[in-house]
């Protein structure tokens, strides 16, 4: 089976759900030219499973799979992590939305065991363009919160000293305790690189990329 994954940037344009209906769907087809599930994110755990191209859009949920040809998986991000999911050869794909809530809250558990429910055993990864723990601050008591749920991996520092939440690395830990077994990075902090990425929290953009991955038909 042949996996296809595109992350877009901000050359990509805006990619917002809720944006310009006729635009949004002509960047939606530059990006993955078949029929999107895309998801009204709410930095929860709740995985739909995809029966057939389109099937949930829409939906409430922040993670999505499937075994059909042909039925894109989107989530969007603006600092958040953005994780795509396959396994090649069962023809099992999935994308997840991974903000600090969704990491603690179990997005990437309940994602990988939908992939399994459906016939995935081999999973590999790719974690998109996401906020670096050198520009994500959190309040002491807020990350000792998220330190309990995810290990104190996730704690981090600024580059301006402050505590800092470090989301790559709790995606890492839990894909790695998951038994996923391989997570590439496109790497790049979307705080850091205005040129590329849009960023809600450095500079209060509401434009977003997308994460798309699909099995081509």
């Amino acid at each position: 089976m042949a996996v296809r994954t595109a992350f877009s940037s901000r050359a990509d344009g805006d990619l917002r759900v809720g944006g310009d209906p006729a635009a949004l769907e002509a960047r939606r087809a530059r990006l993955a030219p078949h029929p999107w599930t895309w998801l009204h994110q709410v930095h929860g755990a709740d995985v739909v499973v995809v029966t057939r191209p389109g099937e949930h859009a829409g939906a409430a949920a922040d993670a999505s799979v499937t075994a059909v040809p042909g039925a894109v998986l989107a989530v969007q991000t603006a600092d958040c992590a953005a994780v795509l999911l396959a396994d090649a050869e069962a023809g099992v794909v999935g994308a997840a939305h991974a903000g600090w809530r969704g990491l603690a809250g179990g997005v990437l558990q309940r994602t990988v065991s939908a992939m399994h429910s459906i016939g995935a055993r081999d999973i590999s990864a790719v974690l998109g363009p996401c906020i670096r723990v050198g520009c994500y601050e959190f309040g002491a008591e807020e990350l000792d919160r998220v330190v309990a749920s995810l290990g104190e991996v996730v704690r981090g520092t600024t580059m301006w000293g402050a505590g800092g939440f470090d989301v790559a690395a709790g995606v890492r830990h839990v894909l790695g305790a998951l038994g996923v077994r391989s997570l590439d990075e496109v790497g790049g902090c979307t705080a850091c690189d205005p040129d590329r990425w849009f960023s809600h929290r450095a500079r209060g953009e509401v434009e977003r990329l997308a994460a798309v991955t699909w099995i081509e038909p």
